[in-house]
């Protein structure tokens, strides 16, 4: 062996681990596009040595410009905004919707920790009756004081979910359906293209209207103002589903459809080993733009049925009419754009783990 094996062999070892750190990167990218974090893989591939310059402009075109550009618009707000006189004064800029965030942030710490005393003196009482031999004197009280900035928050993100899974469950089979069979396809084409743009505020009525006449239990699992809202929600958000799940099944490639008659499938089997599997893509494609509308139907249905979500904060502050009621409103509407955000990333992280698509 001459004197430059080791060298060779050290050498060998390095790429070695460079080309292996490199994989990993090239593995971790498919989430980070995923999670909206893309510009985390050329900052990584810089920090492994990987043409720093090129991946410098990877850096600023992914993180720079997007981070200039808030920038620009927060300058842009900050300097407008005091010239726009309302009923309520001025248009509050970022400063002052940032202070109102944290108000915010701070009336629902103070919320939770007089929920938290409430059901400790509940729980203490009951533990008294207990104790003196009175076990029928137990009682569970409900907390009913004002909700939350967050409990707003989770109220509108279950009443989305409730409405879109009902949507999902019945556009995807409609959608198989019209997509399988040409005359179910005649038969449902004209529902949508008369219900699909009808606006939740016209639905809306009509649902809470049934819903009384309907749901008549004052102490049933729902409120009817969360039924209101989610079914409102079903209503406008199902079609963009039924109509990708109805081309997904219906682009299915026919020599598919073909060998599925040559091997005398059962429709069970056809519809869960072939049709499923090819049209998932668009139903997933479907799915994440019925969550988008979903979204933004829930906030006018919140609005109008009173149920305690975002809608309904919104409403509140407009009707409060107070100095900072402007500022809330501003705070709902950003929080609003980043939970549809958030929302969308997680319906392409789930179409990510049972697809191979590349559409984001």
């Amino acid at each position: 062996m001459t004197a430059t094996d080791p060298q060779a062999l050290a050498d060998d070892a390095r790429e070695a681990r460079r080309a292996r750190l490199f994989t990993r990167i090239n593995k971790a990218d498919t989430w980070f596009q995923v999670l909206g974090l893309s510009f985390i893989t050329p900052i990584l591939k810089a920090a492994a040595g990987d043409n720093p310059k090129a991946q410098a402009r990877e850096i600023w075109r992914l993180l720079g410009v997007p981070v200039l550009a808030i920038l620009l618009f927060l300058f842009v707000w900050a300097s407008l905004a005091p010239t726009v006189q309302t009923s309520l004064g001025a248009v509050p800029g970022p400063s002052q919707v940032w202070t109102e965030a944290v108000n915010l942030h701070e009336d629902a710490q103070a919320k939770a920790t007089k929920e938290q005393k409430f059901y400790d003196r509940v729980d203490a009482r009951n533990q008294k009756f207990i104790d003196n031999g009175q076990p029928e004197k137990v009682k569970q009280i409900t907390y009913t004081g004002a909700p939350s900035y967050y409990d707003q928050i989770w109220t509108s993100i279950k009443t989305v979910f409730f409405g879109f899974l009902i949507g999902s469950a019945v556009a995807i089979p409609l959608g198989i359906l019209a997509g399988l069979s040409p005359y179910a396809s005649a038969a449902i084409n004209p529902l949508i293209q008369i219900f699909k743009p009808v606006s939740p505020l016209a639905w809306l009525p009509i649902v809470t209207m049934i819903v009384s006449a309907t749901y008549t239990v004052d102490d049933g699992l729902f409120s009817k103002s969360f039924l209101n809202s989610a079914i409102t929600v079903t209503l406008c958000s199902l079609w963009p589903t039924l109509i990708n799940t109805s081309l997904g099944v219906a682009s299915i490639d026919k020599d598919l459809v073909n060998v599925s008659k040559v091997l005398k499938m059962n429709t069970y089997t056809k519809i869960t080993k072939l049709v499923l599997p090819s049209a998932l893509p668009l139903i997933f494609t479907g799915l994440r733009l019925s969550l988008g509308v979903g979204w933004m139907v829930l906030i006018a249905a919140e609005m109008l049925a009173q149920n305690p979500g975002l809608g309904k904060f919104v409403w509140d502050e407009f009707q409060n009419g107070s100095s900072s009621s402007l500022a809330k409103i501003m705070v709902a509407v950003l929080t609003i754009g980043i939970i549809g955000f958030l929302l969308d990333r997680l319906m392409y992280a789930i179409q990510s783990l049972f697809t191979f698509s590349s559409n984001r």
